[in-house]
C-alpha cells in the first residue's frame, strides 16, 4: 500500500466536505492495489492461531470460496497448515513458512560460516549444563530441580536452557535452508506422515 497520507474526506457537490473514515480509505486502497490472493496471503502471514476460510475471506474482503481456493494454493506450497474444528476446516500459516521466514532473514545478516560458528558455541553451552547438572533435557532439568516458574530458583538457567535450545535448532534449519536454496533442493514442503508440521530439531 502507498505510504501516502490519505485525505479523510472529500468535495460534495454543494461545496462541503463529506468525511470518510481514514480506515475505510485504507481498506479501498489496499482493495484496489492488490489481487485477491495477495490479500489471503498478506492475512495468512499473520493468522498463527487456526481460523475458518470465512473468517480469513472477511479480512481479505474476499469471498469464502475465493478464499479456500486460494488457501488450497497455499497449502500445497507449504505456506498453510490445516486443522479441524468440527466439520469445519481451519487454516493457520505453518511453523515451516514461519522457521523459513526467520531462517531467511538470518541469512541475510550473518553468513553460514558464522551461523556454524554460532551452533558450535550453543552445543558446546548445552553439553556444560548436561554434564554440571546431569540431565539430558532441559525438561529433566526442570523435573530434577522443581523448577515450576521463572521466577523460582534455576527458572532463569532453565528459560536460558530452553532458548539456548530453540535458536539451536533455528540456526541448524537456517543452515539447511540455506544449502538446499544453494543446491536448488528446497521443496517448501513441511508434512509428515500424519500431516503435522514440526520444524524442530531435537538436541
Amino acid at each position: 500500500m502507498s505510504e501516502e497520507m490519505v485525505p479523510a474526506g472529500r468535495m460534495i457537490p454543494d461545496g462541503g466536505t463529506e468525511h470518510r473514515d481514514v480506515n475505510d480509505v485504507v481498506e479501498e486502497e489496499w482493495i484496489e492495489e492488490t489481487t485477491p490472493f495477495e490479500r489471503v496471503y498478506e492475512i495468512i502471514r499473520t493468522t498463527y492461531n487456526p481460523a475458518s476460510a470465512g473468517e480469513i475471506a472477511d479480512r481479505a474482503r474476499v469471498s469464502a470460496t475465493t478464499a479456500r481456493k486460494h488457501l488450497r494454493t497455499l497449502e500445497s506450497a507449504g505456506e498453510v497448515t490445516t486443522s479441524q474444528d468440527g466439520q469445519t476446516t481451519c487454516y493457520r500459516r505453518s511453523e515451516t513458512a514461519i522457521v523459513t521466514e526467520h531462517a531467511q532473514s538470518l541469512l541475510a545478516e550473518l553468513s553460514p560460516e558464522e551461523i556454524a560458528s554460532g551452533i558450535a558455541d550453543m552445543k558446546a553451552q548445552i553439553q556444560e549444563w548436561r554434564e554440571e547438572y546431569g540431565v539430558d533435557s532441559p525438561e529433566e532439568f526442570a523435573r530434577e530441580r522443581d523448577v515450576d516458574d521463572v521466577d523460582s530458583d534455576y527458572g532463569a538457567l532453565l528459560t536460558e536452557w530452553q532458548t539456548t535450545r530453540r535458536n539451536l535448532a533455528l540456526a541448524q534449519a537456517t543452515l539447511a535452508i540455506g544449502e538446499a536454496s544453494n543446491t536448488g533442493h528446497l521443496t517448501g514442503t513441511d508434512t509428515d506422515d500424519e500431516g503435522d508440521s514440526d520444524p524442530s530439531i531435537v538436541v
